[in-house]
């Protein structure tokens, strides 16, 4: 505790280097937010029955984007959203493929398991180190996320048998892209004071939770969270 006190004692929020890091990190979670808007609208036509509460979802997901723009202007910070683009590109493509395919379980893993995991790790490991007004807006964020990541796991546990192979195939798919996207984050995180091992970490033990509500059993997760594990 001592040492993370004196971490952040030691981050200065308008140093160039901070905020060109920032410049990218920003950009991320604020297109995360968006995928994820755009992503629960697409699933609430996939999910006529959920739908109302899939707007819900979407609306809420706006609203976290707007608190993680305000972030960027409180450091006048300008977020790097083409790079932020590219960053997502890989989840971006494969969840817009499962839904023109109809493949509700490949988008709910997609969305509501792994960015909504992706985003409560990096809040998690962010907020100890946040700037105070980023921190106040995060804590906010980082309660809400739970729901979404719960609506995932709450429809796929009562579809588990019939939707366990096309998880376990999704899961093949997209995981190993969430460990190209840490790598490709690492160095900017580690100037926010944000170690990648933290946020692997916290991303793996959010991810194993969830599966485990679904159904799987630990030796499944052991083996789903595996995929691509080696390039981290």
């Amino acid at each position: 505790m001592q040492q993370l006190v004196e971490q952040i004692e030691k981050i200065d929020f308008q140093s160039a280097e901070y905020k060109d890091a920032y410049s990218r990190i920003n950009a991320i979670v604020i297109e995360g937010e968006q995928e994820a808007h755009e992503n629960y609208i697409t699933l609430a036509d996939l999910l006529p029955d959920s739908k109302d509460k899939l707007i819900q979802l979407s609306k809420m997901e706006s609203r976290h984007k707007k608190g993680f723009e305000a972030c960027g202007r409180n450091l006048k910070v300008t977020p790097d959203l083409e790079f932020a683009k590219k960053f997502f590109s890989g989840l971006h493509q494969n969840f817009q493929t499962a839904a023109k395919e109809g493949k509700v379980v490949t988008c709910l893993l997609i969305q509501s398991l792994i960015i909504e995991c992706f985003a409560i790790a990096a809040y998690n490991i962010y907020i100890p180190v946040a700037d105070e007004f980023a921190r106040k807006i995060t804590e906010g964020v980082v309660k809400e996320e739970y729901s979404h990541l719960n609506f995932g796991e709450v429809w796929l546990k009562a579809n588990f048998e019939e939707s366990k192979k096309e998880l376990e195939e999704a899961n093949r798919q997209n995981l190993p892209i969430v460990w190209q996207m840490l790598n490709k984050v690492a160095d900017d995180a580690r100037v926010l004071a944000m170690e990648k091992e933290a946020l692997v970490e916290d991303f793996m033990i959010q991810y194993g939770e969830a599966l485990s509500n679904i159904g799987f059993t630990t030796r499944d997760i052991m083996r789903l969270s595996a995929y691509g594990l080696a390039t981290v």
